[in-house]
């Protein structure tokens, strides 16, 4: 799991990137909120951990301009602030987690386990049914125990329109959480990789709301 670290300290930085590393993720660490944006606009994260009072763009600014841009990555904050305003404001910005600093490092990695539980982003498997499912090590469609090789785009769409199935998703907010390391693909494009989904799922996989969005239709 791809880990944004923002943290303006370096020695706490250091810290917290050393033992995540240990646990096993994937860690870049930023300095300051304009520097994690780019990182964040041209890798794509699973998960941010992100201190308010850092240089250029705090914080709750990023979350911000993250969330405006329809990109949606779980967010824990790591902050001294722990005023109930500073905590009411970053949820209504839609952090997952607020951890008061100091903290243990226990503490950091139960917040990061239930989060990882929530999104389902330790599991292998993204269930779509109890025929079906995404195989995130092969970028495979396995139904009924017959694997089909997807390309990445397809199984990153199906993907997150599964995290997103309770609402219908944008065609901004799905090229802006699929295609972050890239060129933003035209509607045709866009089309097209429905057109393949369906093409494996099923037309009722995926409802299309003219002029908004896509559903998925999982119960």
């Amino acid at each position: 799991m791809k880990i944004l670290l923002l943290e303006d300290d370096v020695i706490l930085s250091e810290i917290l990137s050393e033992h995540l590393s240990e646990k096993g993720y994937q860690v870049l660490s930023a300095y300051d909120g304009e520097d994690a944006y780019d990182k964040i606009v041209k890798n794509g994260y699973d998960l941010m951990l992100l201190d308010v009072n850092v240089p250029l763009l705090n914080g709750f600014e990023l979350l911000k301009l993250l969330k405006e841009q329809h990109i949606h990555i779980p967010t824990i904050f790591i902050t001294s602030l722990d005023s109930a305003y500073d905590l009411k404001k970053g949820f209504d910005l839609g952090c997952d987690d607020y951890l008061k600093k100091p903290f243990d490092l226990m503490e950091l990695d139960a917040r990061i386990n239930h989060l990882l539980k929530v999104h389902n982003l330790n599991s292998l498997h993204v269930v779509i049914d109890s025929k079906s499912y995404l195989d995130k090590l092969t970028y495979e469609l396995v139904k009924e125990g017959k694997r089909v090789k997807l390309s990445k785009k397809d199984f990153e769409i199906i993907k997150y329109l599964l995290s997103q199935k309770d609402k219908i998703v944008s065609h901004v907010e799905l090229c802006a959480n699929i295609w972050i390391d890239s060129e933003i693909p035209t509607d045709a494009t866009l089309r097209t990789h429905i057109k393949n989904i369906r093409m494996h799922l099923g037309r009722d996989f995926i409802t299309t709301i003219k002029g908004v969005g896509y559903r998925v239709n999982i119960k």
